[in-house]
């Protein structure tokens, strides 16, 4: 699959990318725990611009969302339940995946697609609670975008300062990477309360 990924970067550059990101949120086996340290390996190599590589990753990523937050809107969960289940595999999804996202989409929630986009395995598919729970497309868009910025800049410095190293990225996202992301939901929780509250007190 790196062999894959590899030949596709370096034969788009960062169309190449932002295809891969779309593509990762659905087709689950091509994680961006690989997309995007690649990419930013290729930066410290001055082949590609770090900016450049996060701007594409994050459109890819947030466009390649809407198919499933769409499917979602329109079939609602049992009809999209049954369609996984006749059709899912040709897509590589079933229903237990369908099943670990509605688990953390609880309704229509700004900060769950934001903190979604941060979990590795639930990435693409917060999309499709979002839509069965008819989340207003703008804002479902804004918080996948905010928590996508978010991991594309981490993988893409963590990959271009790792250096050819960059593989161990996807592998270390396993047992320890839930820590580390936990710290970062924790964080991107904590500044988005205090933006609210903040935004609060001066509406008074």
């Amino acid at each position: 699959m790196l062999h894959w990924i590899t030949h596709l970067v370096n034969s788009l550059s960062y169309w190449g990318v932002a295809i891969l990101m779309a593509v990762e949120n659905v087709v689950l086996p091509i994680p961006s725990e690989l997309i995007m340290p690649l990419a930013g390996f290729k930066t410290a190599r001055d082949q590609m611009t770090l900016l450049g590589v996060i701007a594409a990753g994050t459109a890819g990523s947030v466009l390649g969302a809407l198919p499933l937050y769409y499917g979602g809107y329109a079939l609602g969960e049992e009809r999209l339940r049954n369609w996984i289940k006749r059709y899912g595999k040709w897509v590589l999804l079933r229903p237990k995946d369908l099943d670990r996202a509605s688990d953390r989409f609880s309704g229509n929630s700004f900060l769950e697609v934001t903190i979604g986009q941060l979990l590795p395995g639930v990435r693409g598919l917060i999309s499709i609670p979002a839509g069965v729970a008819r989340m207003n497309v703008g804002f479902f868009l804004l918080a996948n975008l905010i928590g996508t910025l978010v991991w594309c800049t981490v993988l893409a410095v963590a990959g271009r300062l790792l250096g050819r190293n960059f593989t161990k990225i996807h592998k270390f996202l396993g047992p320890t990477g839930w820590a580390i992301l936990g710290l970062l939901v924790a964080g991107l929780a904590y500044w988005l309360i205090r933006r609210k509250v903040s935004s609060t007190k001066a509406r008074r």
